[in-house]
Parts: C-alpha cells; sequence; structure tokens
C-alpha cells in the first residue's frame, strides 16, 4: 500500500486548537479536583486532632465553600460567555494556591471558615462548570467526545491525589503537605490556564473543530429564554435530586454497609469498584447518547439511579452487592457528561456558561446540603432504609419529568 501523497498545492491540515485547550484542562482539573477538593478529606482527622475542632465544626466549612460555589455559578457561566475562561480561571488557580497557604497556618475556626468561603469561588472559577463553558464554545461536533475525555482524565483525581497528600501528610505534617500540595497546583494551572486558554475564534455559530459541515448548525436561545421554559426547570429539578442522592450514598455508602453486617474490607472494596464503574459509564455515554438521543439517556440515568436505590432499601434480600456497585457506579459517571451535554443540546452552546451556572446552582447546594439532611432523614425516617426509598421515589418522578415535559414548551426562539 503506498502513502498517501499531499498534492501540491493542498493545505496542509493543522491541529484544531480545541485539542490543545483540552489537554490543557484535563491537566489542570485532575490537579484542582485532586487537589483543591478531595484532598479536604485527607486532612479532616489531622486538623481534628491537632486543633481540637469538632468534625462537625470542620466538615461545616466544607460545606460553606460548596455553598458559596453555588452561588457563584451563574456570574462564573456569565463571565465566560462574554470573556472566555483563560483570566477566570488563571485568577482562580491563583487565588486558590494564596488559600492553600493561609489553610496551611490557619489557627482558628472563623479563619478557616472565611478561607473555606474563598475557596467556595475557587471552585466555582476552576472545576467543572468553566471548563465545560470553555470546551462548549471550541467544539460543536465533537463536544460529547471532549466532554468525555476531560471527566475521564479528572476522574482519576482522587486516585492520584489521595494517596500522594496522605504520603506528604505522614512525611511532612499537615502544615507542610499543605504547602507543599499548594505548590503543585501552583506550578500546574496556573501557567496552564494563563499560556494555554483563549476564546474560540467565534462566538457564534461557525464551525469551531473542522468537523464537516451539516445541513444545520446548532442554534442557541438566551438565558431568559432558557428560564422561562419548562424543559430548564425541570431538569434543574431532577439534577438537584440526582445529586443530592449521590452525594447522600457517597457519604454514607460504607456506614450503611457495616450498619447492615458487611465487613469493612467488603465494603470498601465496593466503595473502590463505585469509581470504576463510574469511569466505564462515562466511557459507554457517547456511543449511547447518540443512539438514543441526550433527553432520553439523561431520563434513563435517573431511573437506573433510582433502581441502585431501590437495592440499597432491599440489601438485606440480596445475595449479590454486584448489580448494585453497577448500576449506581455507572449512573453517577453518566450523570455528570449528561449534565454537561444536555445544557449545550437543548440550548445551544452561545449561552452555555449563564445557562449551565443557572442550572448547577440547586445542584451544588444539594451536593452541599446531602451528607447532613440524609443524616436527619436517617433518624425521622428510622434508619437507612426509608431514606433510600424516598430517594428512590424522587429519582422516578425525576426521570419521569425529564422524558416526559412537552418538547413544545422547549425554547423555540432561536438565535
Amino acid at each position: 500500500m503506498t502513502p498517501a501523497v499531499l498534492e501540491p498545492g493542498a493545505p496542509a491540515r493543522r491541529l484544531h486548537y480545541g485539542w490543545v485547550v483540552l489537554s490543557a484542562l484535563c491537566v489542570t482539573e485532575t490537579v484542582s479536583w485532586g487537589i483543591m477538593y478531595y484532598g479536604f478529606a485527607v486532612f479532616l482527622r489531622p486538623m481534628e486532632e491537632a486543633l481540637g475542632w469538632s468534625r462537625v465544626a470542620l466538615t461545616g466549612a466544607f460545606s460553606i465553600g460548596l455553598l458559596t460555589s453555588a452561588l457563584a455559578a451563574v456570574p462564573v457561566g456569565r463571565w465566560i460567555d462574554g470573556h472566555g475562561g483563560r483570566a477566570l480561571m488563571t485568577l482562580g488557580s491563583c487565588a486558590g494556591v494564596a488559600l492553600m497557604l493561609a489553610w496551611s497556618r490557619v489557627e482558628t475556626l472563623p479563619a478557616f471558615y472565611a478561607i473555606w468561603c474563598g475557596f467556595g469561588l475557587v471552585l466555582a472559577a476552576t472545576l467543572y462548570e468553566p471548563a465545560f463553558a470553555v470546551l462548549v464554545g471550541w467544539f460543536e461536533h465533537r463536544r460529547d467526545r471532549a466532554l468525555l475525555i476531560l471527566t475521564l482524565a479528572a476522574g482519576l483525581a482522587s486516585t492520584i491525589f489521595v494517596p500522594l497528600a496522605t504520603w506528604l501528610l505522614q512525611r511532612q505534617g499537615w502544615r507542610a503537605a499543605l504547602v507543599s500540595l499548594a505548590g503543585m497546583v501552583a506550578v500546574t494551572t496556573i501557567p496552564l490556564h494563563a499560556l494555554v486558554l483563549r476564546r474560540p475564534p467565534s462566538r457564534t455559530h461557525a464551525r469551531t473543530d473542522q468537523e464537516p459541515t451539516s445541513t444545520e448548525t446548532t442554534a442557541s436561545v438566551s438565558t431568559d429564554q432558557a428560564l422561562r421554559s419548562s424543559i430548564f426547570w425541570v431538569l434543574s429539578a431532577a439534577f438537584v435530586v440526582g445529586n443530592f442522592a449521590t452525594m447522600s450514598v457517597t457519604v454514607h455508602f460504607i456506614p450503611y454497609l457495616l450498619e447492615r453486617g458487611w465487613s469493612m474490607t467488603t465494603a470498601a472494596t465496593a466503595m473502590a469498584w463505585l469509581g470504576a464503574m463510574q469511569l466505564l459509564g462515562r466511557v459507554v455515554f457517547a456511543p449511547v447518547v447518540r443512539h438514543f438521543g441526550h433527553r432520553e439517556v439523561t431520563a434513563t440515568v435517573f431511573a437506573v439511579q433510582a433502581v441502585a436505590m431501590i437495592q440499597l432499601g432491599l440489601l438485606d434480600r440480596l445475595p449479590t452487592i454486584v448489580p448494585l456497585v453497577v448500576c449506581l457506579g455507572a449512573a453517577n459517571g453518566m450523570a455528570t457528561l449528561a449534565r454537561a451535554t444536555i445544557v449545550a443540546e437543548i440550548f445551544g452552546p452561545l449561552h452555555y456558561g449563564s445557562i449551565s451556572g443557572a442550572m448547577s446552582v440547586g445542584s451544588t447546594m444539594a451536593r452541599a446540603a446531602g451528607p447532613v439532611v440524609s443524616s436527619a432523614l436517617r433518624t425521622a425516617l428510622g434508619g437507612y432504609p426509608g431514606v433510600f426509598w424516598l430517594l428512590a421515589g424522587s429519582l422516578v418522578v425525576a426521570s419521569l419529568g425529564v422524558a416526559m415535559v412537552p418538547t413544545g414548551e422547549e425554547p423555540i426562539d432561536k438565535r
């Protein structure tokens, strides 16, 4: 077979710059999630022992950070729609480094809460929401693939950085370990955000990923139009329920299994496999959504999460928890991509940041409230099974809502 020869005068095919942006974000999202989000759990007990603060007080600061992040989501999205992600994400990384250094020297609980209020703004400026908004601006026809690659890379954040942070903690102590991790954030995320991120060449409907054109391009609606549509509010409510369920199970999964007589080894192994199934769910998301459609797959994700909640409620009667782990892990993994892609699919890419930010307010608050509220529900309902049955019913309603909201009420005045 003879090699293909570029004919004289034919333009050389250049690498689309969106893939460069994606590569940079794969690194920065993995580092940011791994250190500034998952790293909190590593330092929880050492701070509790060293400073004498209660675990409730410490985790309260983390919840305050998530709530602050939720409130910042809308202005962050509007900024990226209007100005791109470079300045915001670079500033967020710089602030994250400064706050980690302040964290390493903290002595009082009010100062710790102030630091985590600041971290809420940092998380809003550096994690998935701004990164998704940046990628949606660069990709049109390969958008699902780009978002998949990003979430697969960042999905390894806890696998990489929780052991690393633990290793640093054991050798340096918690204060010095925070300084070392701050240095890692500084040397990776700041230069990549500052030097690589750019605004796409066009914020209109022009192609940005060098794919063959179709007869129609993706239209966009304004943020106000989106907020007046039924589908926006149905999706927002559904993702509130989904995020609440995911966070509640993440925190209470191991204690529940132990309470039901499962060994710590089995519970920890099951928790590890949940993470592996999340990656599997993300891998199969793109081909499945191409075949069935975004709305249909999103509704199915909530239905599968409901099935997982039912299995948790019936745990004492199950011969094995393998189907539970597969359903729960895969659905949780697909939910992240469903949340990222369905906004662009329904409302278009032009105002993605603002619309996605508005939709994320409730779901981020649900993530912050999930562990505490589910604990209160456990007491009120007489145990974990009642919580899981309540979540199952809520997820069924969410699934039906996404599947059945009239398409005629979706935004039609696209521009």
